[in-house]
């Protein structure tokens, strides 16, 4: 997992501001399937928004579920705002 500079995340926070989000956490909460998904978007996209629904929260906070996520995926947080999470994973050359 690299660190991000500050521009880069501002870039990153700039192509994604416009797109909705690609993924759905509901109240399943994060299951192997939806980290598969996640991998295999970041493979694709190196970015993504994902949206964490107020059911799949339950005793968590937005920012720990944000930091396990990229932590199994081996992506960097970008931002977390409201219960919505950008991620960012460098494609390997």
């Amino acid at each position: 997992m690299s660190r991000l500079s500050a521009g880069m995340k501002r870039n990153i926070k700039h192509k994604l501001s416009e797109e909705k989000p690609t993924i759905w956490i509901g109240k399943n909460r994060v299951s192997q399937e939806i980290l598969k998904e996640i991998v295999k978007q970041l493979d694709n996209k190196e970015m993504i928004k994902i949206k964490i629904l107020k059911s799949a929260l339950g005793e968590d906070k937005a920012k720990q579920i944000a930091s396990r996520i990229a932590e199994q995926t081996e992506s960097s947080l970008v931002e977390v705002r409201g219960h919505t999470i950008m991620l960012y994973k460098r494609h390997k050359k």
